[in-house]
């Protein structure tokens, strides 16, 4: 386990794109090692805080980490006897809410560290993406990133297209021609590429195509690249005005993309079977009453700890 507290781990896994777990003590009856309210965040290969330790936390770890497997926001409720399932001596019990938060799949390739990319990582590092800044040139990058920026200098960076993942953004924004060509060509044979846009003009669009053409690329192949590249209804040839396009781009990508219907946390008839609370309506949304939580021996609990929705 790791010092840092839940919520600065929690912080940084969302800042970073990571997925993670947070866990949370929901009720708890007779002795039990952390009170109502504990915490902690649990990823792949580490853990912050603690809701006490002992079986009852490895268990927990070891749940949350098969759920981060399918890489899915969800939630689930457990009940832990912690003398009856988890030989635990101190005897109580304690229900948990585990929830997951998968990794940003919004995954962006920026070629280049020109001054319009310098001004779409502005952009980009407020956005819930994942993004890996590519150049030859260290020195033009920043000294500090946002924390879903990787940076990574190499020599030649049309090889580092095929390690990206499937569905990444591709954008290409280099101060070379021909290192825009060969990038071109890369992305087109990585071939699991959501979009790939290619900045310059429509004069070096229509030179481009023909280029691709001669080097045997399909016209359907080629018509996936975007250049160029932005929204054409956002004009501008200031660094930030091109950038602003750019992203304003990737962002309707993005939520095109997304179902239109989502299932947002647990509805309350859910939460009322796992854990057989009553739920009342009332006048600023809906009470949970959770006094008749399992203990070891079944016994209903004198304790009432409530959960409330305000909408």
């Amino acid at each position: 386990m790791r010092s840092q507290t839940w919520f600065d781990a929690a912080k940084r896994c969302q800042d970073s794109g990571s997925a993670y777990a947070l866990v949370t003590i929901l009720g708890c009856t007779g002795s039990t090692p952390r009170d109502n309210s504990s915490k902690m965040v649990i990823t792949a290969d580490s853990t912050y805080d603690t809701i006490g330790g002992g079986h009852l936390e490895f268990v927990v770890t070891n749940k949350a980490r098969e759920l981060l497997t399918a890489n899915e926001d969800s939630q689930q409720i457990h009940h832990f006897p912690l003398g009856a399932s988890l030989g635990q001596c101190c005897g109580g019990s304690a229900t948990v809410l585990i929830e997951t938060f998968g990794a940003c799949r919004f995954h962006i390739g920026l070629f280049g560290a020109g001054h319009v990319a310098k001004e779409l990582i502005k952009i980009l590092g407020a956005l819930p993406c994942r993004v890996s800044w590519i150049d030859p040139r260290p020195e033009l990058f920043p000294e500090t990133m946002p924390a879903n920026v990787t940076k990574i200098v190499s020599e030649e960076p049309q090889y580092e297209i095929a390690s990206l993942p499937a569905g990444s953004d591709i954008l290409i924004l280099t101060h070379n021609h021909a290192l825009d060509f060969e990038l071109s060509m890369a992305a087109l044979d990585h071939g699991q590429l959501r979009h790939i846009g290619l900045i310059g003009s429509d004069t070096k669009a229509e030179r481009f195509v023909k280029r691709l053409a001669h080097r045997g690329y399909s016209e359907e192949q080629i018509a996936t690249i975007k250049s160029p590249v932005g929204l054409a209804e956002v004009p501008g040839k200031l660094p930030m005005e091109v950038a602003v396009s750019i992203a304003g781009e990737l962002i309707a990508i993005q939520n095109s993309d997304k179902q239109t219907e989502v299932r947002r946390g647990l509805a309350w008839k859910d939460i009322k079977q796992e854990l057989g609370g009553e739920v009342d309506n009332q006048e600023q949304g809906y009470r949970l009453k959770l006094d008749s939580l399992p203990t070891e021996n079944n016994a209903p609990s004198s304790d009432e700890s409530t959960l409330t929705n305000i909408d």
